[in-house]
């Protein structure tokens, strides 16, 4: 059997057992398979066995595979995005997860009005306020949220998009989805015109099934997936 194809059906059988644990549905949980530093030929046995949702981390990637690809899935841009990589993506994604500044605002709105387009996006959010992590502090989030609805028509906040520590400490993981979850609901009460809190997109590899128990809606899977990656293969900068 396919090794992709035998960890498709772990991670499955793992998001339907976590969804159990919580009484929910596993149908409410998207799976985003996390592409970076696949080959096109991993990502394409990926979706022969079901995968619906790539994810990409840099938008240059993301054009090139999806030239070659195409719309057989649902393209999400998952990293951080410079204002000057919008152009190669602004047409291809589905949905943008990493919304945190008013100039990458400002170069959406522009860009997607050019091609009349809404773009869905995800806010994100550095709960956990390390400083390795991109993202919005959660005191900053509603301000942020209340000023995009009101001055970017082609912008549409979907959710929130988080990234716990990498720890073994799992309250501590815990804690971060948790408060994730609680900031959207705080949010969803606002009844904010042009925002709804129907993604929530946290958990990895590493963390997915604690996420999907602290309410997640989509988790983004790289490793468990296709593997250890090689970060030394050549990639577009």
């Amino acid at each position: 059997m396919s090794v992709i194809k035998e960890n498709l059906e772990l991670i499955r059988s793992n998001i339907k057992e976590s969804a159990h644990n919580v009484k929910r549905s596993s149908e409410d949980i998207t799976l985003i398979a996390v592409t970076k530093t696949v080959d096109v030929d991993k990502v394409l046995e990926a979706i022969e066995y079901g995968v619906t949702d790539v994810g990409e981390n840099k938008p240059q990637e993301l054009a090139r595979k999806y030239d070659i690809i195409g719309d057989k899935v649902k393209w999400h841009l998952i990293g951080s995005l410079q204002t000057n990589k919008v152009k190669y993506i602004i047409d291809k994604v589905h949905m943008i997860h990493s919304l945190d500044r008013e100039s990458l605002c400002e170069e959406i709105q522009k860009r997607a009005e050019k091609i009349d387009r809404i773009i869905d996006c995800l806010v994100q959010v550095n709960i956990s306020k390390e400083d390795s992590k991109h993202g919005l502090y959660k005191e900053d989030v509603i301000d942020f949220i209340t000023n995009v609805s009101s001055k970017y028509n082609n912008i549409r906040i979907k959710g929130l998009m988080t990234m716990a520590p990498f720890t073994e400490n799992e309250d501590e993981v815990r804690e971060v989805f948790r408060k994730l979850k609680d900031l959207s609901l705080d949010i969803d009460k606002l009844n904010i015109s042009n925002v709804s809190m129907k993604y929530l997109s946290m958990g990895m590899s590493n963390d997915y099934k604690i996420a999907i128990e602290e309410g997640s809606t989509i988790v983004r899977l790289g490793t468990s997936i296709f593997g250890e990656r090689n970060y030394n293969k050549q990639q577009i900068k």
